[in-house]
């Protein structure tokens, strides 16, 4: 599929996705949201690809988020099912997602990267939820992923101010994983992307889908005893990975994971 507003580039088992709107710090109006839903459906629905990266265009921004330019002119703002990015409501994917944040991610920008898995910030990215500042709030996603990553009173304090933090402030309070410098970030995206294939993707599955539903459980127990349910789980459970794992280890081999 051709874009106009994204770059896809697939390497191996790895897909890339890029917001390519430089010239507008890569905010997302529809059009953009419609191709970054479409390319996140396809990556859902790719048996061959097991991790997905996202990125924005340039060196300044990640995705300034909603394309207030294109409010103001007086154009219809609307949102796929997945959500704004063609991530804030994807609850059914469990292939892992990370977010190579190169430069500023703000608002609806800054929800995109908390919906994926794993935050990665190069040393210039910077991170906000602004939409007070313009008589808007952070709902596609920023005002429960934020308190749940680094909890409510850190969170309160960044919402109710709407202050700017660093991408060494974003990893002291735990909402980023690493920070590179960033001529290395999409280096390291990819190395961690490049382990995460060497690793049964069921098993990554499993697993996500266990954690992501486990939070929203009453308790621990109930976590820990509806486990068994979730369909990821079940799928690993019945899955030729399940069997290749332990025979490799007794064979002193490398599994060879076939995702089924």
């Amino acid at each position: 599929m051709a874009y106009e507003h994204i770059t896809t580039l697939r390497d191996g088992k790895i897909l890339t996705v890029t917001i390519n709107r430089p010239d507008r710090m890569n905010a997302l109006h529809p059009p953009a949201n419609a191709e970054l839903d479409a390319a996140f459906n396809d990556f859902a629905a790719d048996p061959d690809l097991w991790v997905a990266i996202i990125t924005g265009a340039g060196p300044r921004a990640f995705s300034a988020g909603n394309d207030l330019r294109w409010q103001a002119e007086g154009n219809a703002i609307t949102v796929p099912p997945s959500g704004f990015g063609g991530l804030t409501t994807r609850w059914d994917l469990t292939k892992p997602v990370i977010a190579a944040v190169n430069g500023v991610a703000m608002g609806g920008g800054f929800e995109v990267a908390l919906a994926a898995d794993i935050i990665l910030a190069a040393d210039t990215a910077s991170f906000a939820l602004p939409e007070p500042k313009v008589g808007l709030a952070a709902l596609a996603g920023g005002l429960h992923r934020l308190p749940r990553a680094i909890g409510v009173s850190r969170a309160m304090a960044m919402i109710l101010t709407a202050r700017t933090v660093s991408a060494a402030e974003g990893h002291a309070l735990g909402f980023v994983a690493e920070v590179v410098p960033a001529a290395d970030l999409l280096t390291r995206a990819h190395a961690l992307a490049a382990a995460m294939c060497e690793l049964s993707p069921l098993s990554l599955r499993a697993s996500k889908q266990a954690v992501l539903s486990g939070l929203e459980a009453p308790s621990l127990r109930a976590a820990y005893e509806g486990q068994g349910s979730y369909p990821a789980v079940q799928t690993l459970f019945r899955s030729e990975d399940l069997r290749e794992g332990p025979l490799a280890f007794a064979q002193k081999r490398k599994p060879v994971w076939q995702g089924k």
